[in-house]
């Protein structure tokens, strides 16, 4: 694996550096200039997306927030983890949660959380291989 720096993508450039790869997690997003929105709204409430990159190429980001609630107190919710399917086996996945986890920390947060699909299989072993456990079963209906 070639050197690995994480940092935020703050800047336009950056965020629309993360967009092929966040859409191999959201193939519905149809370009960059939507991600870039969505992305801009989200951060209104404090959502921040965390990328990995190899030299100047993307190759994973996690998208999280910093909250509380009455169940766990400060927490961290991890919205999107995807890393490049041909670098899922360099680290680069666990890199990302490692230092997410190091930020919600520096920041009072007890808890981190995330949810992924039932079926998603190979996503779920390497959740179980980093630490997380099934705390529940996350339920959701369209408002339409």
């Amino acid at each position: 694996m070639k050197s690995l720096e994480l940092r935020h993508a703050d800047s336009d450039e950056d965020v629309i550096a993360c967009f092929e790869v966040m859409r191999q997690l959201r193939p519905h997003l149809s370009d960059e200039v939507e991600f870039l929105a969505r992305v801009r709204r989200q951060q209104a409430g404090g959502y921040r997306l965390l990328a990995a990159w190899e030299d100047v190429d993307v190759i994973g980001v996690a998208g999280y927030r910093l909250q509380e609630n009455l169940i766990r107190g400060r927490f961290v919710y991890v919205d999107d983890l995807v890393v490049l399917e041909e670098k899922r086996r360099d680290g680069a996945g666990a890199k990302l949660l490692d230092e997410v986890a190091c930020l919600a920390k520096a920041e009072d947060c007890v808890w981190m959380t995330l949810d992924t699909a039932l079926g998603n299989a190979f996503a779920q072993r390497f959740y179980f291989r980093w630490g997380l456990l099934s705390a529940g079963m996350h339920f959701g209906a369209a408002l339409t």
